[in-house]
């Protein structure tokens, strides 16, 4: 990179933030922060504002705002909360956006930054995951270029730049296959909230660790995927691949396949999206193949983790099915780290809302909200009943 780039993270203090920080913090001439959010970490957020001289810090608690607005006093950097401030800050002129506000909280913001036309760099799956077809009609419509940091979604973007996409023939997106790829069923009904978010090679939140234990996140990223690269369904297939080094490969249709590799460190994506179209220098561990020794692959175990198979019949049914999923997910995940359910409870919580409501229709975001908040209401109202 030789300009300057101006950015605002929303989910500053989240995995993925500090990581897109850590990265600003080392290239500080070359970045300019205007907006920093988080949920409700005022002290944390009001640090980073500072530290990044940031123009503006955003609370979406506005709960939060006054010890923001306090720990910001005669620094000069606005202090607002609340999800309209989100939007706000959304707009403000800046030349990219990093999204990656946990959930379908990220959705507004998301879309406000696509509509004004600049990069949009995405790591909020669920967002795309809910309203993908409205997502990926904003950005047609703005002009917007949304760059994947999810690091499979990344390294397919990464290999697409070696060949059009009306020439794949097939996209493998590559899983860990989580902290209990060799547990039987029995043995993953008394898994602990500990044990389910000790991810064997990535470090990430909570929420994302326990997707990626139910392999929900595999899920989640195939529905991502369809939506960012159009091939078809039938072109995309998921490859379990314990070392995490082979991202996500993409076949062509001379039968050439290109393949991202790199150490499992979110910082890699997070700066091939921060530098696009060019490359920027990280402190990254280089990869090493002979440490490695080798690279293991295997078909996906559908049966003992079901999600994979709910998340491609939801991409196939279209319409709510996918927001369902998502939200119930969501609840679900948050349950069961609070040890209110099992952790198989998560997948029967997902079906059963899916069985409810799957049948329903998207026409306007509005339905994406209503339908999110209804199926996140019946899920609540299961998990209190069954307690």
């Amino acid at each position: 990179m030789s300009a300057s780039r101006s950015i605002s993270i929303f989910g500053a203090t989240g995995s993925v933030g500090m990581s897109t920080l850590d990265l600003v913090g080392a290239n500080r001439d070359q970045f300019k922060v205007v907006a920093l959010t988080a949920n409700g970490n005022a002290e944390a957020l009001a640090a980073l504002a500072i530290k990044f001289e940031a123009e503006i810090a955003v609370v979406a608690d506005e709960a939060a705002y006054e010890s923001l607005k306090s720990a910001l006093s005669g620094s000069g950097i606005e202090a607002a909360a609340g999800e309209g401030a989100l939007i706000d800050a959304a707009r403000r002129n800046a030349d990219m956006t990093m999204a990656s506000i946990v959930g379908t909280a990220g959705l507004k913001p998301t879309l406000a930054a696509i509509e004004q036309g600049n990069y949009v760099a995405l790591a909020n799956k669920e967002s795309l995951v809910s309203a993908g077809a409205l997502m990926m009609a904003a950005v047609q419509k703005s002009g917007a270029t949304l760059l994947p940091v999810d690091s499979e979604h990344n390294a397919i973007f990464q290999c697409l730049a070696g060949g059009k996409i009306d020439e794949v023939r097939k996209i493998t997106l590559t899983a860990s296959g989580g902290p209990f790829r060799e547990f039987t069923l029995e043995k993953m009904r008394n898994v602990t909230p500990k044990q389910a978010v000790a991810h064997p090679n990535w470090s990430m939140g909570a929420k994302i660790s326990v997707d990626s234990a139910t392999m929900m996140n595999k899920g989640l990223e195939f529905i991502e995927a369809h939506h960012l690269f159009p091939v078809g369904l039938d072109k995309l297939d998921i490859l379990v691949h314990p070392q995490s080094v082979i991202h996500s490969m993409v076949e062509f249709h001379d039968c050439s396949t290109l393949a991202q590799l790199g150490a499992p460190d979110m910082r890699i994506p997070i700066a091939s999206a921060l530098a696009w179209p060019a490359r920027m220098a990280t402190n990254c561990t280089p990869l090493n193949l002979a440490e490695i020794g080798q690279l293991t692959f295997e078909q996906p175990d559908e049966t003992r983790f079901p999600a994979i198979a709910i998340a491609k019949y939801a991409a196939q049914k279209g319409g709510a099915a996918a927001a369902v999923m998502n939200a119930a997910n969501e609840i679900a995940v948050g349950a069961f780290l609070e040890e209110k359910i099992a952790f198989l409870d998560i997948i029967n919580i997902v079906r059963d809302a899916m069985d409810q409501y799957g049948d329903e229709k998207l026409s306007h975001l509005d339905d994406v909200f209503s339908i999110d908040a209804e199926v996140r209401r019946y899920c609540q109202d299961n998990i209190i009943k069954a307690a």
